[in-house]
């Protein structure tokens, strides 16, 4: 009697059916891979990805990372560019096509239409000779490996390959056109990404909205500076430069002679403090850490440049 296979023995089973041939896929890349990544890096138009199927999911995503790494990119459904869509794909542009076989009947309009008007084509497939394999002018094959589905026809390995090619592609464009974190957050301003990239200097308050004070300032005036700023604590300023601040805390301490009391003399010296250019996420690890709800931002000198408030995080996303 044949027992049932436990879920996790396949699971490793699948795992291990396709981390085989992703290892086979780097022993033996595509010797045409350099010239796509070439032709990308300058194609004046836009990257067109498609695929039908299992294989157009992977071309909707290869796309969009593209795109989100500094190269323009598109997906193309290439049952619509029969109906019209064709007219997406210009004469600027470059075209990714995908199909497992080759023979994808639904990408044939897509192909002729790259024919006719000159448009290079890349094609990903398993099998060379076939229709895409040989009308392509760069072929990035795939290496022959067994599906990972129990019967061996599900797109299982071949998508999982396909997907990490065109991750190696959008990773080899994104580094040699030098995109950075900076380009990353133009990119994805919205949602846990981009608040996570965002700088201090994106948040924080600056100008008259600062609660500032100097060393003679008398604390009369400077629970009213407090108050009117509402963040909690005072920067204590000299030529420019922070050199104090006055928290809750330094005030509780001095409850005693507190009227009686300048600035200069409650504040604490040596304040924690941020660059206006750490990330935002930096600054909250330091407030955390030293469980302080605000930090004042101040450049290389340190000058006073800006003030971020834990509740700035809260509504950037970050915390």
């Amino acid at each position: 009697m044949t027992s049932t296979p436990r879920p996790a023995d396949i699971a490793r089973d699948v795992l291990t059916i396709e981390r085989d041939a992703l290892g086979t896929l780097l022993d033996a890349l595509p010797h045409d891979f350099d010239a796509v990544v070439e032709l990308l890096l300058t194609v004046p138009g836009r990257v067109i990805v498609s695929g039908m199927g299992k294989s157009g999911h992977v071309a909707a995503k290869i796309a969009a990372t593209m795109a989100s790494t500094g190269s323009p990119a598109q997906y193309v459904h290439p049952g619509e560019a029969s109906h019209g869509d064709l007219g997406m794909i210009t004469a600027q542009d470059a075209v990714i096509l995908i199909s497992n076989s080759g023979e994808t009947r639904e990408l044939a309009d897509i192909i002729a239409h790259t024919r006719r008007f000159s448009i290079p084509l890349i094609g990903i497939t398993k099998r060379a000779d076939s229709t895409l394999g040989t009308q392509s002018d760069h072929l990035l094959a795939l290496p022959e490996a067994p599906e990972a589905c129990a019967i061996g026809m599900a797109p299982t390995t071949s998508t999982t390959l396909t997907m990490a090619l065109g991750d190696a592609l959008a990773v080899a464009l994104m580094r040699l056109r030098g995109f950075e974190r900076a380009n990353f957050l133009a990119f994805h301003p919205g949602g846990t990404l981009g608040a996570q990239l965002l700088k201090v200097s994106s948040v924080m308050h600056s100008g008259a909205d600062l609660p500032v004070v100097h060393a003679d300032t008398p604390m009369g005036d400077t629970l009213l500076e407090m108050t009117a700023k509402g963040f909690g604590v005072a920067a204590l300023v000299e030529e420019g430069r922070l050199i104090g601040v006055i928290t809750d805390g330094d005030l509780r301490r001095n409850l005693a002679d507190l009227m009686e009391r300048t600035a200069g003399e409650v504040a604490t010296r040596g304040p924690r403090t941020i660059s206006p250019d750490a990330l935002l996420s930096e600054a909250l690890g330091v407030m955390n850490a030293n469980k302080i709800s605000a930090l004042f931002a101040v450049d290389d000198a340190g000058r006073l440049r800006g003030l971020v408030h834990i509740h700035d995080a809260l509504r950037a996303g970050v915390a």
